[in-house]
Order: C-alpha cells, then sequence, then structure tokens
C-alpha cells in the first residue's frame, strides 16, 4: 500500500471513529454512503478496528457501535492529562526549592516517558525531555518505576555510560523500595546525575515518577538523600492529588 492509500485509510478509519461517536451505532452500508466508499472497503476499516477493539457489533445484528478500546484510550489519556495537571504547582515548587529541572515520568513500552518538565532557576538552558523515553534501568525515574512494579526488568541492560548498571542485582531495587527514592549518577549520559521518587494513582498503584536532573558537580552524590527526600514528599502531595490517601 502506498503512502497517499495509508494516509487515506487513516483518515477513513478516523471519519468512522468520528461517525459512531456522533450515531451512537450504524450500518456499515450506511458508513459507505457517508465516507462515499465501496461497501466492502468500509467493512475492511471496520474489520481493522474491531481487531483493535475500537468498535464492535452492536446488539442490532449489522451495526456498529465505538468498542471499550476507546474507554481504555481515553481513560489512559484523561490519566496523564490529570497527572499533568495536578503535578504542575508541585512541580513549580520543587524546581524553585531545588533549583533544577524536574520531570514526571510514566511507564510505556518498558521505557520511562516524559510526560512534563519544569525547569528551575538554575537550569538556564538544558535538554528538552518532554515526549522522550529513557531506559528503566539507566534512569532514576525508569528505577523507581522497576521498584514499585510499574515496569518489567529488560531482558538486557544497555551500556550507556561506564557507570551504567547492567545487573539487575546491582540495582538494589529492594533498597530503593525501603527509602522511597531512587538515583542515578551519570548513568545515562556522562555528567548528568538524577534523583526520582513514586507517585501513585488512587488505587495505590505507581503509575509514574517525579524527577530532578541537574548537571553531576551540581547535583553531587552527597545532596542526593536530602532532593531525594523532597521529592518523596512532592510525590506523595501529587499522589494525594491524584486521589491516593494513605
Amino acid at each position: 500500500m502506498s503512502n497517499t492509500a495509508t494516509v487515506q485509510s487513516v483518515d477513513r478509519a478516523i471519519a468512522i471513529l468520528e461517525i459512531l461517536a456522533r450515531e451512537g451505532s450504524t450500518r456499515v452500508t450506511d458508513l459507505a454512503t457517508e465516507l462515499d466508499v465501496h461497501k466492502s472497503t468500509a467493512f475492511r476499516l471496520l474489520a481493522a478496528l474491531e481487531q483493535g477493539g475500537l468498535v464492535e457489533q452492536s446488539s442490532d445484528r449489522g451495526r456498529y457501535q465505538l468498542g471499550f478500546g476507546v474507554v481504555r484510550l481515553a481513560g489512559a489519556a484523561t490519566a496523564q492529562l490529570d497527572l499533568s495537571r495536578e503535578g504542575r504547582d508541585v512541580c513549580l515548587r520543587l524546581a524553585e526549592e531545588i533549583g533544577e529541572t524536574v520531570n514526571i515520568a510514566v511507564p510505556q513500552d518498558g521505557d520511562a516517558v516524559n510526560l512534563t518538565q519544569i525547569r528551575g532557576p538554575a537550569a538556564i538552558s538544558g535538554h528538552n525531555w518532554v515526549g522522550q523515553s529513557t531506559p528503566a534501568h539507566a534512569s532514576s525515574s525508569g528505577k523507581v518505576l522497576l521498584a514499585f512494579g510499574a515496569l518489567r526488568m529488560p531482558d538486557e541492560l544497555d551500556h550507556y555510560t561506564p557507570r551504567t548498571i547492567t545487573s539487575e542485582e546491582e540495582l538494589e531495587l529492594d533498597a530503593i523500595r525501603e527509602r522511597g527514592w531512587a538515583s542515578a549518577v551519570e548513568e545515562l549520559e556522562v555528567g548528568l546525575n538524577a534523583v526520582a521518587a513514586p507517585i501513585r494513582g488512587n488505587d495505590g498503584s505507581v503509575v509514574a515518577a517525579v524527577s530532578v536532573s541537574a548537571p553531576s558537580y551540581r547535583l553531587t552524590p552527597a545532596r542526593l538523600p536530602e532532593v531525594g527526600e523532597l521529592l518523596v514528599e512532592g510525590a506523595r502531595e501529587i499522589s494525594q492529588r491524584m486521589g491516593y490517601y494513605r
């Protein structure tokens, strides 16, 4: 299939979802008429969406409606929007208090993906981590998500710097759970240190991590415990805003 045909199919699939959202349910022939395509094309698109759980056949035979997969995707998007909104004020305060860049990361496809970033007064310039993923074993956020079961241990622990930990035992996940925060000392990038703490959803499970990252000469190993405790308190407040109360 050519790129043009692929884009056209995607556009039509989106149109089907919008029609079903508007109408509640509809027949294949009606969809084909509205999309101005052959009935077989409409049926093929519906079959692909049905396989992904985005549409399903209604109890009225021959009609289609939105599937539960749409609810699942909407719920995930809503949760991330809520997390960004509810965490922003806390991240602003932490960035001001600690003086460094603060991020919130969520688990996705085996990595920690940065959802939001607030720069502290000391971070005049630096890397924009928003939308970027970091490996679970080599980042403070990833270690937190590993330790608390939000991410699965990768099959292979790749090297990124000479200080990257590539042994599950040396990650000391039990110690991370016990103290409530994780650190990465030049394990992802030479000259970059980071600390992170877990954010919990309303059911108590860890859904994200809030972290601070900075050049190693500013965020020194001696400073990690102090910053870690500040992040634990900040993460606790974000968790409460997300509906979690111990």
